[in-house]
């Protein structure tokens, strides 16, 4: 039997739950729940309309590693928590957001759900090995494009990318990627380290942008084809872009581990089955009441019970 997995880029959807639920959404002693709520309504929305047989919550264990950062130092910089007083760099998070999290870690728990983080690796990494190691076909939900790199129509890998909430998805495909970026999966990992990501303090190669880094890409393969045409003084590439391009060596050498995916994370041995009734029946019930759950939890389960 060929069995689907979801995998879940948690942090990514509860951030989005959370900026798309009014606070005004809160449990009986006040405490905004608007993020637990709206995340418990995406996974449900996501198993009625595509149907897992497995599902995994993937945690940011780590969500700036130090190898990482060795690296490329600017890498999620300016995301740092200013108060960091030299312990672990800590995420800059909204500050009524911070208290759901445990939340929203104990009511999985409580479900049954899969929840997997692993120590010095984030969200990213725990996904990628996952969907390395499947047999079946995998969606990725995530509204982090960095996640495009793992589109593989070959082994049925594709991301899904909410549009708004998760009723609207953009279902990516290599089809997809190459109209809209001129790359398959394997090659947007080298054209996101080109371009450069603001949002992840990447710097990127100066002067080139998405168009010229996918010309470039289509023109001599992939990063490694691309500096060996720098070497090569017959190559098509243009004085600047040469010069650009030489000038960044360091970066270009760095980049890549930074920018990948790892596929090798030592994941934990987990039960990965859709549940189809609550591990702790118990545990979530009071959950469910101390929180005001509500209609969001209920919803999720009946889905799950059929």
């Amino acid at each position: 039997m060929t069995r689907r997995l979801m995998l879940l880029d948690t942090a990514s959807l509860y951030f989005r739950a959370y900026y798309g639920v009014p606070d005004s959404v809160k449990a009986p002693d006040g405490t905004p729940v608007n993020a637990v709520r709206g995340l418990l309504d995406f996974i449900d929305r996501l198993v009625r309309d595509h149907a897992p047989d497995s599902l995994v919550a993937c945690m940011d264990a780590d969500w700036r590693p130090k190898w990482r950062v060795d690296l490329i130092p600017s890498y999620k910089a300016h995301r740092v928590a200013r108060e960091s007083d030299g312990g672990p760099d800590t995420e800059e998070v909204p500050d009524t957001l911070s208290p759901q999290v445990p939340v929203i870690e104990e009511v999985l728990d409580a479900l049954g759900i899969a929840r997997v983080g692993v120590a010095g690796y984030e969200a990213d990494d725990v996904i990628g090995t996952f969907a390395g190691r499947a047999t079946g076909p995998v969606d990725i939900v995530t509204g982090d494009r960095d996640l495009y790199q793992l589109v593989d129509d070959a082994r049925r890998v594709r991301v899904l990318y909410p549009i708004k909430g998760v009723g609207s998805l953009q279902v990516t495909d290599e089809t997809w990627l190459r109209g809209r970026y001129g790359v398959d999966g394997a090659g947007y990992a080298d054209l996101a380290l080109l371009r450069g990501d603001p949002s992840d303090g990447l710097p990127g190669v100066p002067g080139i942008g998405e168009k010229t880094a996918a010309r470039l890409l289509d023109a001599f393969g992939d990063l490694a084809g691309i500096m060996a045409a720098v070497d090569d003084p017959a190559s098509a590439l243009t004085p600047s872009q040469r010069k650009r391009l030489d000038a960044s060596r360091a970066y270009v050498e760095a980049a890549p581990k930074v920018v990948r995916v790892a596929s090798d994370v030592p994941l934990p041995e987990v039960d990965t089955a859709l549940p189809r009734t609550p591990r702790d029946a118990e545990a979530l019930e009071g959950l469910g009441r101390r929180w005001g759950l509500g209609g969001s939890l209920q919803r999720l389960l009946t889905t799950l019970e059929g």
